[in-house]
């Protein structure tokens, strides 16, 4: 038996990890250096309504990850999206929601806001 669970973990590994270097991201430095240049974006937090409320990064539109599929027509598909979520993962999750779905200019925060708030940089509640 384990064997066999370590047979199926070699080869789901490289899957695993195919499917998270995957995602475009971008550092914080990258997303402060677009907000101080004024490029046009959407900042978009994945998290939940409670998440929200605690803290989030200023000019976020909150759609949750579990909203997203039905609230996809509230977003530009040509629109530059960089997404976020506590850490990163869930937004990771979101961005292949909206890769699937045909948007193109689509970057996961690395880190989530977790590395936002680490980096010094201002979380509003």
């Amino acid at each position: 038996m384990k064997f066999i669970l370590l047979t199926l973990l070699s080869l789901l590994t490289p899957i695993m990890t195919f499917a998270a270097n995957d995602v475009p991201n971008i550092t914080v430095g990258e997303l402060k250096a677009k907000m101080d240049r004024h490029e046009r974006f959407v900042l978009l937090d994945v998290r939940e309504p409670n998440e929200h409320a605690i803290s989030r990064i200023p000019g976020s539109k909150l759609i949750p990850l579990g909203e997203l599929p039905k609230r996809l027509k509230e977003l530009n598909p040509n629109d530059q999206i960089v997404l976020h979520c506590r850490s990163g993962r869930r937004s990771a999750q979101a961005l292949r929601i909206l890769q699937k779905a045909g948007f193109k200019k689509v970057w996961n925060l690395q880190g989530g806001i977790s590395e936002w708030t680490v980096h010094g940089k201002p979380a509003v509640p």
